[in-house]
């Protein structure tokens, strides 16, 4: 168990959480995270024992050299900082972490006792998933919130997705059991362009994070890095006739209703499908 004593007094403070892994498609949700860490300086204030959520061989620990050239070891983890924004009331808590590889209630209930010792109010779940959607368009948010107020008030998309989860899903149902407010959106990520990083999920899943915070989340350079994004899934379909093909077909439906996460078996079967037609191993995201 991790000792989270000595942690920070706190102003009506808000989690914002994300994970790499499953949950993190093109990195897109960790990266939001990570830019709110940057942006806001925030200062780290604990983290959990790694020893009992993850297997080293899966996620293993990296070895760096400090500037007295002594060498530190980085456990993978999932770290807890605390950022105060300018002209807020309020702070908020950054999470940040690794998909854990067991005991995964044990995750949510050391996570849970470390928001209320900080006697957070409301945490904010960040994911990203693969999906079939135009490039062009504003990415679609989907979501779910443990309120149903909440539902309306941020006009969250409820998900029709039915199978595995991972620990996004099983934290918010262990938010709802613990009647702590909480709400996750969900931004989707173009499954033929998934390599990360994709500047525009994230910029989607940080509008959505200022909604909730009611307050202005400086962007830097991401709407100019979207943008470069953009023209280099533009460039790669100028390129690739099946890619090009595909698009329009998506841009044509795009209008219509139930536009829908792949499953991964479905994302299979389109990149087989492409390799099947172009007679090669390169597939439709080559170059992205």
């Amino acid at each position: 168990m991790s000792d989270f004593d000595g942690l920070p007094v706190l102003r009506s403070p808000v989690v914002v959480a994300a994970f790499e892994g499953w949950n993190d498609a093109a990195d897109a949700s960790t990266g939001a995270v990570e830019h709110l860490e940057e942006i806001w300086q925030a200062r780290r204030v604990t983290a959990l024992d790694p020893e009992e959520f993850y297997d080293f061989q899966v996620n293993r620990p990296t070895v760096r050299t400090l500037d007295d050239e002594t060498r530190a070891i980085d456990w993978p983890t999932t770290r807890f900082s605390v950022a105060t924004p300018p002209g807020s009331d309020r702070d908020v808590v950054l999470i940040r972490g690794i998909e854990p590889s067991t005991r995964w209630r044990t995750f949510c209930e050391q996570v849970l006792e470390v928001c209320h010792s900080l006697e957070v109010n409301r945490v904010v779940l960040l994911g990203a998933l693969l999906a079939d959607v135009p490039y062009t368009r504003p990415l679609p948010i989907s979501g779910t919130a443990t309120d149903p107020g909440d539902i309306a008030r941020f006009a969250l998309t409820p998900s029709r997705y039915e199978g595995p989860t991972g620990i996004v899903g099983i934290l918010q149902e262990a938010c709802r059991q613990a009647e702590v407010d909480a709400l996750s959106f969900w931004v989707h990520v173009p499954h033929y362009a998934n390599n990360p990083p994709c500047p525009k999920a994230t910029l989607a899943l940080l509008h959505r994070v200022e909604e909730v915070l009611d307050l202005p989340v400086p962007m830097d350079d991401l709407a100019e890095r979207a943008a470069e994004w953009e023209q280099r899934v533009r460039t790669a379909a100028e390129q690739d006739a099946e890619l090009g093909e595909y698009l329009r077909e998506l841009e044509e439906r795009a209008g219509e209703e139930g536009l829908r996460p792949l499953s991964g078996d479905e994302i299979a079967q389109e990149f087989e499908k492409y390799l099947r037609r172009r007679g090669g191993p390169s597939g439709p995201t080559a170059g992205i």
